[in-house]
């Protein structure tokens, strides 16, 4: 029985409605194809110069500054200079009161005028005793007192002269003198104040003696230290001038290490010069201080060398583990190398839609790229512009990959 013309086109409508939903199968598949762009983050091998350095910060302070004391006691009663004022060698910068030190100096001149007349009379009394010693009217013993006496008296003199001078130097001390010429940079007294200096000289001004010279006292770690040499240039920066670089030269490397907390670090003096005196005493700096530099090498984004599949991630637990060290020593210089050592890291390069691992010579880094080369005896070829993988995307949802939420190490 042949089917009626409804059935027929009930059975034409549902395979026709089968082929639409098996086209729309398929287009759907078509486009939910997973492109490698989707899947990874990629970024290319480039061709450029790298420089790596190390980082500290640093205090400015004048090459030379003095500090102006006094050797006596009292009341400043006068002070001629303030803070900024440039001063002469030997101008006067304040005065203490001077009344007790004239009243020592009266006592001491009553005392050396009181022995002054002691001696005239010992000299007096030493030559009649010596004439009637001539005469015989007086024993030898009698001479040797009248000149021991003399002798005393003398002797009382020079010392009451000696307190004297000593009391008038005194005096002296009251009046304050710059010992260099300079500008004032800071002054710790006022008028009316009193200084005592029983048992150690006080500190009364501070005196730079040239602001166009400068040093910045840095502490840099002993990981570092060992790429720092004398004449190194040093490029910093200060808060008050964020958008002007300066540049000086290390002068000084200290064998002297502080211990922090277990953290041992070197003082590294590097010398600036400042001849508009931008840079101000105690102004604190960023230096960073290049100690290797490499031209037109080839550069990969960290992120390359930290990057590891998905599927790989159990195995290299294992592989990873004798590279611990070695990541912690690069992790030190900055991610680079120190010296001749030969350090080898791991970079992916997309090959048909997949990772794949080419080992690589790792060179020196500036805390954003990394220096590579292929291994020595190695077939690999590595080229300008080759696709690398610097992370995974995940689906939404879900975290991205290590190599997506690693940060760039920073230099040190």
């Amino acid at each position: 029985m042949l089917p009626t013309m409804k059935s027929l086109k009930k059975i034409i409508f549902i395979a026709v409605a089968l082929i639409l939903v098996a086209a729309a199968f398929y287009y759907y598949q078509s486009i939910s194809q997973t492109k490698p762009e989707d899947t990874y983050r990629l970024d290319t091998i480039a061709s450029g110069d790298i420089e790596q350095s190390v980082s500290a910060n640093g205090t400015l302070n004048p090459v030379t500054i003095v500090s102006v004391g006094t050797q006596v006691s009292g009341i400043v009663r006068k002070l001629y200079v303030d803070f900024n004022d440039e001063v002469k060698k030997d101008q006067i910068l304040l005065e203490l009161d001077s009344a007790l030190f004239m009243a020592q100096i009266s006592q001491s001149q009553g005392t050396v005028r009181n022995v002054q007349a002691s001696v005239e009379l010992a000299q007096a009394n030493e030559a009649r005793i010596r004439s009637l010693y001539a005469q015989d009217f007086v024993s030898k013993q009698e001479l040797d007192t009248a000149v021991q006496v003399l002798k005393s008296a003398k002797a009382q003199l020079d010392t009451a002269r000696g307190q004297l001078s000593r009391d008038q130097t005194n005096l002296g001390f009251t009046v304050i003198r710059s010992p260099v010429s300079g500008v004032v940079v800071d002054r710790i007294v006022d008028v009316g104040q009193t200084v005592a200096a029983s048992f150690q000289t006080p500190e009364l001004i501070k005196i730079a003696q040239d602001l166009s010279k400068m040093q910045i006292d840095s502490s840099f770690a002993e990981a570092d230290i060992g790429n720092i040499k004398v004449g190194q240039i040093a490029k910093f920066s200060v808060d008050a001038y964020p958008n002007r670089n300066f540049e000086g030269v290390v002068k000084q490397v200290r064998l002297n290490p502080t211990n922090t907390s277990n953290v041992v670090t070197y003082n590294v003096v590097i010398s600036v010069d400042n001849i508009d005196q931008a840079l101000l005493p105690g102004m604190t700096a960023y230096v960073n201080i290049g100690v290797a530099k490499h031209e037109q090498v080839l550069l990969v984004p960290n992120a390359a060398l930290r990057y590891k599949p998905k599927l790989d991630d159990g195995a290299s637990k294992t592989k990873d583990a004798k590279s611990q060290n070695r990541d912690k020593k690069r992790s030190k210089n900055g991610g680079g190398l120190s010296g001749d050592e030969l350090i080898t890291g791991k970079i992916y390069i997309l090959k048909d839609g997949k990772p794949s691992l080419v080992k690589v010579q790792v060179g020196i880094t500036d805390g954003k790229n990394t220096e590579i080369s292929a291994l020595p005896n190695d077939s690999s070829q590595l080229s300008v512009g080759d696709t690398i993988i610097v992370g995974e995307v995940e689906v939404a949802g879900q975290a991205k990959a290590v190599g997506n939420n690693s940060r760039a190490p920073r230099m040190f």
